[in-house]
């Protein structure tokens, strides 16, 4: 059962082998870069050569948390809809991203009022999931 203190969830791939691989990377070009054996052109090329796989790893994983708050806006925006019949516009331009993140969550017993909840408390994200007492899981985020 999903939770407040298990929800994080780990690309193994990103996380422990291209992220890490890639800092290693940097690393050994770096250390490259301090080598009086290659010419300046060798050097700046295995940096910026590093930098740039750290960067496109980073962007993939970007592009994808994008679209994954896209949809999560969506499905709010449906779930919103089905509760109440109403759009979820006007509820939405009081919240945060994150905030709607962790409101998905909740229940439809309780997203409601942990909504309104968010808005006039202000409460963080953190705030939100621990509020949350009928956990709903989701178990392909990205």
């Amino acid at each position: 059962m999903q939770n407040y203190k298990n929800h994080l969830r780990f690309n193994p791939l990103h996380h422990f082998v291209i992220t890490p691989l890639c800092i290693g990377l940097i690393v050994i070009a770096v250390i490259l870069f301090n080598e009086s054996e290659l010419s300046s052109l060798q050097r700046w090329f295995f940096l910026i050569t590093a930098i740039l796989m750290l960067l496109i790893a980073l962007i993939a994983r970007l592009y994808g948390l994008k679209n994954q708050d896209r949809l999560i806006r969506v499905e709010m925006r449906q779930r919103y809809f089905e509760l109440t019949g109403k759009r979820f516009t006007e509820k939405e331009e009081q919240l945060r991203m994150g905030q709607i993140i962790a409101l998905r969550f909740a229940s439809d017993d309780e997203l409601l009022n942990l909504i309104d909840r968010a808005i006039n408390e202000k409460l963080s994200n953190k705030a939100i999931k621990k509020s949350i007492s009928n956990w709903k899981a989701d178990k392909m985020r990205v």
